[in-house]
């Protein structure tokens, strides 16, 4: 995590932390080099690519930030190496203020959120729009997830440094998929207890 917090530690940031007491905590979080990139392993490829939406923040020329929701199905965001993210990006509204931000500034943010466990895990890149036909075993491998709709690019990450967040602010939320693996048991059970409670009304000759 040094790289990240090198990179997000500014001055102010640590006149800050100064100021309310956090600074000797924080100053863990600064040892290592600060010039190498931080690395994606396993533990952050697994979660990425679980992942089926994530947050992504950019910057225009005037300084104003970005944010922008990108969903797909888990998987579309591919892990291509120890530093590098990849997905292919569809049209939507054609307002183009992602793209036209990296052209800019190729520094990006990235939050990859866990709300029903409660977790999250934050990037800081340099992003680059490549065409999608530079990269056909991505774009077109059978059975690669990725968002329906026209390809328009392909949005490549090139990760400068990560880490993982505390749990303590994150409200649970869960998907639709999440809900019904967790209430199987409880739909087995209600057909069980309807089927009983039709054999008994029909042994007591009760009427519908």
């Amino acid at each position: 995590m040094s790289r990240y917090a090198h990179l997000a530690f500014t001055e102010n940031v640590r006149r800050v932390q100064e100021e309310r007491g956090s600074a000797t905590a924080m100053t863990r979080l600064l040892a290592g080099d600060a010039g190498r990139a931080d690395r994606l392993g396993a533990d952050e490829a697994e979660f990425i690519e679980a992942r089926d939406g994530f947050y992504l923040g950019t910057v225009s020329e005037t300084g104003w930030p970005y944010i922008q929701f990108r969903g797909g199905p888990p998987g579309f965001v591919h892990v291509l190496d120890a530093q590098t993210l990849a997905f292919v990006d569809v049209r939507g509204n054609r307002q183009y203020i992602t793209a036209g931000n990296i052209r800019g500034n190729d520094r990006v943010s990235l939050f990859f959120m866990d709300y029903a466990h409660r977790t999250r895990l934050k990037v800081f890149g340099r992003a680059e729009i490549r065409d999608p036909a530079e990269f056909p075993d991505l774009v077109g491998r059978s059975g690669d997830a990725r968002t329906d709709g026209h390809a328009e690019w392909l949005l490549v990450v090139r990760v400068e440094g990560l880490a993982w967040n505390c749990p303590q602010h994150i409200t649970p939320r869960f998907s639709e998929s999440e809900l019904s693996d967790a209430l199987e048991h409880v739909y087995e059970r209600l057909v069980r207890l309807e089927k009983e409670n039709l054999e008994l009304r029909s042994r007591l000759g009760a009427k519908d």
